[in-house]
């Protein structure tokens, strides 16, 4: 039933509407399936992207701290375990006398710029006496409570501890450092010496180089996976807790509104990058906004391409639709203008020839009918009351058959069948038969009439007589011969055959016409009225014969002064009286 209802909906659309939907979808469908495409594939590529460089940067700072770290391993080794320091530091110990104390020490720190010297890397470096908290032979200005046990523990190995990140401990330094501790190999008391990274050697690691960088936040985590950093203890507190991922393998995930990225170090402990959703996906965000504005042009595009095709095609079917309209007005005056488009306007054009043909023909009917009517007022003027006349004629009949006037009887019986043949049936159509009789009838009055001896041979094939025929097309081609010539020993001769069409010849021995006479006949009226015979006359064959033939009925004479007269006609076949 829904189906029905569709369709119904469907065949209630116009066509301009048809047009403009089928090129919005066959527009589109491309457009959307390569949109689909180019989208799965651009977002392929920016996770990928945005991943990689994310993976890449967190390599590149793990290797970092990793050299920084080691770094400070080999430094402090070398003041620990150095055999020259450590006997210094034990001279100075055990001296008394004050001028030599002054020497170890100043011979103590000539080894230590050397070690600072040549590791431009390493920032504050000090000696750390845990027993009394003091220290000594730092080579920058120290926070005042420097304490080592107030420093946050990164990761404590048998011999080292490293620490960190924190604010550095050198006065003139406000970075964030890491910084290890080691024990001196001395044995008179004991002694550690602490060491920072330089000032810019970590600054990468914590200071954003781009936008994306800039949201990022940092954890490390020891080798137990707590956090031993973080940069958002909100949602990632240091005070031992762990990493809600840390003993999963996986490298990346989310939490929260956040995504992840970790590496870990071959020493155990891990740096982790923290990213905002919302961060992470603003390039991705970006290039969907400008997709969308793309989609929204070409589909404004589309649309407006749509509209100007079914303008196109639509305005030209309009303008067939007004023409056609006009068909029923021949007042309207044909337009001439043209659509532009080759195929559009020659169909116009057509259409505009077959519009003219058609009123053409119209015109012509209705000529044809004009004449017709003027050719039935044109019987009607020759016409004497019926009734009248026929009741008449039939007392002048009983009248001279009472008085034994044989003459007079046959001549009016003659006549009243004639007046019956022209007023019967109140029609035109008869056929060759009743024509032939009526032919004769006229004939037996005219031999009355005249004065001299005529002849009239008529021939006709018998499968002729039943074909229909207008009414007087023999008589007043016949009066036509009586009238032009005929004299004593005159001859007309009637032949009617039947081929594929009608074929009648009318031929008689008279004096024959003149080209002046042949035209007078057929345009010249009052030649008609003169006759003293049934007076239809030439030009009311040639109109009869237009108005119910046309171009199928043909109408020859030939005539030649001194040798007579030929009339033929060629008719189409038709059978039967109420045929035409």
């Amino acid at each position: 039933m829904n189906y029905k209802f569709i369709i119904d909906k469907y065949r209630k659309i116009t066509f301009k509407k048809r047009i403009i939907a089928i090129f919005v979808v066959c527009m589109l469908i491309p457009f959307l399936c390569l949109g689909l495409i180019s989208w799965y594939t651009i977002n392929s590529i920016l996770t990928n992207k945005v991943e990689s460089s994310i993976v890449s940067n967190l390599q590149q700072e793990r290797l970092q701290l990793e050299n920084v770290l080691n770094n400070l391993n080999h430094v402090s080794q070398q003041l620990a375990f150095g055999v020259n320091n450590n006997r210094l530091l034990e001279q100075l110990y055990y001296e008394q006398d004050l001028f030599n104390k002054s020497r170890i020490r100043n011979d103590l720190k000539g080894d230590l710029n050397v070690v600072t010297f040549s590791n431009p890397n390493v920032g504050l470096m000090l000696y750390y006496f845990p027993d009394s908290e003091t220290f000594d032979f730092e080579n920058f200005p120290v926070r005042e409570h420097f304490n080592i046990n107030n420093l946050p523990i990164m990761e404590t190995y048998p011999e080292i501890t490293y620490y960190g990140p924190h604010i550095s401990n050198n006065r003139s330094n406000k970075n964030l450092v890491f910084s290890t501790a080691r024990k001196v190999n001395v044995s008179h008391q004991e002694v550690y010496v602490y060491i920072e990274t330089g000032s810019n050697t970590t600054k990468s690691i914590f200071a954003p180089l781009d936008d994306l960088k800039e949201s990022r936040q940092l954890l490390i985590l020891n080798n137990s996976g707590e956090i031993a950093y973080s940069q958002n203890e909100e949602l990632f507190p240091i005070n031992g807790s762990g990493f809600p991922f840390s003993k999963e393998k996986s490298v990346s995930g989310s939490y929260s509104d956040y995504i992840w990225y970790k590496e870990t170090s071959n020493q155990g402990w891990s740096i982790v990058s923290i990213f905002p959703k919302e961060n992470i996906n603003q390039e991705r965000n970006q290039w969907y906004v400008q997709i969308t504005i793309l989609f929204i042009i070409f589909g404004i595009a589309v649309i407006t391409i749509g509209a100007l095709l079914s303008r196109m095609v639509y305005k030209p079917l309009e303008k067939f639709n007004n023409e056609i309209k006009s068909l029923i007005n021949s007042n309207i005056k044909s337009s001439t203008d043209h659509l532009h488009i080759p195929e559009f306007d020659y169909l116009l054009f057509k259409t505009r020839e077959m519009k003219k043909k058609i009123w053409d023909l119209y015109g012509e009917v209705e000529n044809k009918e004009k004449r017709r009517a003027d050719l039935e007022v044109e019987k009607l003027l020759y016409q004497i009351n019926p009734h009248f006349l026929m009741n008449t004629l039939d007392t002048v009949h009983w009248l001279a058959m009472m008085n034994g006037q044989k003459d007079i009887d046959r001549l009016v019986l003659s006549l009243n069948k004639l007046l019956q043949y022209n007023l019967g049936k109140m029609g035109d159509a008869t056929t060759i038969g009743g024509e032939i009789e009526a032919l004769k009838e006229y004939l037996q009055l005219q031999r009355i009439r005249y004065d001299f001896q005529f002849d009239v041979d008529i021939d006709v094939q018998e499968e002729a007589l039943s074909l229909a025929i207008p009414r007087f097309i023999l008589q007043p081609l016949v009066e036509n011969a009586l009238y032009h010539g005929v004299s004593d020993d005159g001859y007309i001769h009637v032949n009617i055959s039947l081929d594929k069409k009608l074929n009648i010849t009318i031929q008689d021995n008279g004096s024959g016409m003149s080209e002046q006479q042949l035209q007078q006949l057929f345009h010249d009226d009052s030649l008609d009225r003169q006759k003293v015979g049934m007076g239809i006359g030439m030009k009311y064959v040639r109109r009869i014969l237009d108005s119910y033939y046309g171009d199928q009925a043909t109408f020859h004479i030939k005539s030649e002064l001194g040798k007579g007269t030929m009339i033929s006609m060629s008719l189409p076949v038709i059978r039967g009286e109420e045929s035409l």
